[in-house]
């Protein structure tokens, strides 16, 4: 069994099909990890995410922002915005199934051996991945559940910015996610910067949420997407960037967790 682990696809299906080809992914014996955002922006989010779903018990995923959002669509609690492209899913026959298939997935995976860790945009230097499964259940639970309306209607906004375990309700659950799937700075104390979206840093207090020399992650190996402008290149240990912008006419890549071997393909073709 080899695992492959691939960046943001949102909504492009033909570079993701052209790298798994190039490395004769067998979904039969293989594992294909994808670190969210399968849909909008790009041009078939249909056609991807029944890709994914087809590929069967071989994928391992966690949520995005996008996914999240498309989500909320759907359960009408927000309006679908100009730039989203997921028209096509919205109207699909089979549209409530695909946000059943969705509504299933994890914040965080962890691979039963240890060895890696997925999340889509990241975790915030006071979490250990003991803690971070923990608050991802937390809102797991609330997807999966008769409160899923009430959490996609509560999740949008930037506040509070920075984690109390003495949280509660749904201030606690906005946080939550937004560490989760829209993370990329933040200060040392774990204060969020959901503005600067650039590779460089914010100034001041605002560093990338994986720099921190006491995080308390450090020495586990994580895999994230999220964050187009690093380029695939975060410069940490134990750090694995995978959202090279294929959206926006970069490259789809694909890691080999068990070589750390990088695939890219183009993806001139799903620039929006």
């Amino acid at each position: 069994m080899t695992r492959y682990a691939v960046g943001d696809l949102q909504g492009c299906l033909a570079p993701l099909q052209r790298l798994l080809a190039e490395v004769s992914f067998d979904a039969g014996n293989d594992q294909l990890w994808l670190v969210g955002d399968l849909v909008n922006r790009g041009p078939a989010s249909l056609d991807t995410l029944r890709f994914i779903i087809d590929l069967g018990p071989c994928t391992r995923m966690v949520l995005g922002n996008h996914d999240l959002h498309f989500l909320a669509v759907a359960y009408g609690v927000e309006p679908a915005r100009q730039e989203d492209t997921f028209g096509d899913l919205l109207a699909s026959p089979q549209c409530q199934q695909f946000c059943d298939w969705l509504r299933a997935q994890p914040l965080i995976y962890t691979d039963p051996t240890g060895d890696y860790s997925m999340v889509h945009a990241g975790i915030p230097p006071q979490w250990d991945l003991a803690q971070a499964h923990r608050l991802s259940g937390e809102i797991e639970q609330l997807l999966r559940g008769d409160q899923i309306v009430d959490l996609l209607g509560n999740m949008y906004g930037n506040q509070p910015d920075c984690w109390d375990e003495q949280l509660s309700g749904w201030q606690r659950y906005r946080l939550i996610t937004n560490y989760f799937t829209r993370m990329r700075q933040c200060s040392a104390e774990g204060k969020l910067d959901l503005v600067n979206k650039s590779a460089t840093s914010s100034g001041k207090h605002f560093n990338p949420w994986f720099s921190y020399a006491h995080r308390k992650t450090r020495d586990d190996a994580i895999i994230f997407g999220h964050w187009a402008a690093l380029e695939g290149k975060a410069n940490t240990d134990n750090i694995y960037a995978l959202d090279t912008g294929c959206v926006w006419g970069g490259c789809l890549t694909l890691m080999n967790l068990d070589t750390k071997t990088l695939h890219s393909t183009s993806c001139s073709e799903g620039s929006r």
